[in-house]
């Protein structure tokens, strides 16, 4: 979480000074990003709601993503996360939505995916995917580095 909380803080700094709000759809990250936004004093102000997502059943129910909408659409690819990021904006009333999936490992995914392949994306007045690769098989640094890199994904669709 210590490397997670100095982006967190940068996030909610620019956040507060927008007036904006942000919601959360969470895979391989486990909810480590929606818990660095909350760490962070007046998070009420910015922090709209968060879902962690990790099978199609949490998608239908958390998000309203229907399974025809996920039809075509590649999984752990940067669609999905923009998808993801999307419901979550689109469903809690937030001005940006964050999205991601990966495979944080020690294996790979059945999609053929090794672990450390992430994909990440912002939704919002700015629309932002990254595809991520750690090249590594730590799943908790790999779940780490995935919540770094979404939060520096939106500082700079923030600051962009």
């Amino acid at each position: 979480m210590r490397t997670l909380l100095p982006l967190a803080g940068r996030v909610a700094m620019l956040l507060k000074a927008r007036g904006e709000t942000i919601a959360v759809a969470e895979s391989s990250a486990g909810g480590l990003v929606s818990a660095a936004l909350l760490a962070v004093p007046g998070a009420s102000a910015y922090f709209r709601g968060a879902a962690v997502v990790y099978t199609r059943d949490a998608r239908r129910a958390l998000l309203g993503i229907p399974d025809a909408a996920l039809d075509g659409v590649p999984p752990n690819s940067e669609p999905l996360a923009a998808l993801l990021a999307e419901a979550a904006r689109d469903r809690l009333g937030a001005t940006w939505g964050l999205g991601e999936t990966g495979a944080a490992g020690p294996s790979g995914n059945r999609y053929g995916h090794a672990a450390g392949h992430a994909c990440l994306a912002v939704a919002g007045p700015v629309a932002r995917s990254v595809t991520l690769q750690t090249g590594s098989d730590d799943r908790e640094a790999n779940m780490r580095l995935f919540g770094e890199e979404l939060l520096r994904l939106l500082v700079g669709a923030l600051e962009g």
